[in-house]
């Protein structure tokens, strides 16, 4: 039995390390189902405040018409004692009695309808806060969790294969060293071209000071002082 104890025991706690893994890997969708939930009882809980309002308003009608009644039958019993009829004021007076003790019945349910009715506005109150409270929250943890899913994922990409890496640099690399070659070829050419060309010769000529030379403004001056 010992053995078979420590066996259920065991099966126990793996069945509680999963059961928590689930609800890790679920909590945001639990915390929003939890919240829809809540929502709904915060739905049903204004229902029950408006059917409890409107008690409370009926109630109210009722003990004010039970006031003027009574209102109405303490003149009767006056009229009637003035009148020196004491049976006809002692059965009025019976009226204002029963009258009373209805009015102190409405008007016990009354206060029972707008006590109830005052808490249940503060609880709704503190629930819509709290809900509105939590549903920012999970924009947040929503956001927050898609912000680390991409960046898992982005990590993930790129550590799990550094090759990749270096194969992308090695390709950058080549690619920027075709793009050079190119380039000096071109200036090859270039410079080529002009050492085949007249204007080549003619600029060695310059440099050696034969031929025609491109006067300058010193040489105009110079030329204009001789003159003289």
């Amino acid at each position: 039995m010992g053995i078979l104890n420590k066996i259920l025991t065991a099966f126990r706690g793996g069945a509680t390390e999963v059961g928590q893994s689930i609800v890790d890997a679920n909590s945001t969708r639990i915390f929003e189902q939890e919240i829809r939930d809540a929502e709904k009882h915060l739905t049903k809980a204004k229902r029950e405040l408006t059917d409890v309002m409107a008690k409370e308003m009926q109630a109210s009608r009722e003990v004010d018409r039970l006031k003027r009644a009574i209102a109405e039958h303490e003149g009767y019993a006056t009229q009637a004692l003035e009148k020196e009829n004491e049976a006809l004021a002692l059965e009025v007076a019976e009226k204002i009695a029963q009258l009373e003790q209805e009015l102190a019945e409405h008007q016990s349910a009354n206060d029972n309808f707008s006590a109830h009715a005052a808490r249940l506005k503060d609880l709704v109150r503190k629930t819509e806060r709290q809900l509105a409270d939590y549903q920012r929250q999970l924009s947040m943890v929503k956001t927050t969790e898609s912000v680390q899913k991409a960046t898992a994922t982005i990590t993930d990409s790129f550590a799990s294969s550094n090759s990749k890496l270096l194969n992308a640099k090695d390709s950058l690399e080549r690619i920027k060293a075709r793009q050079q070659q190119f380039d000096d070829r071109l200036k090859a050419a270039e410079t080529l071209a002009d050492e085949n060309s007249d204007k080549s010769l003619q600029a060695k000529l310059a440099e050696a000071g034969i031929g025609e030379q491109k006067s300058n403004a010193n040489a105009v001056l110079d030329r204009l002082k001789a003159r003289k």
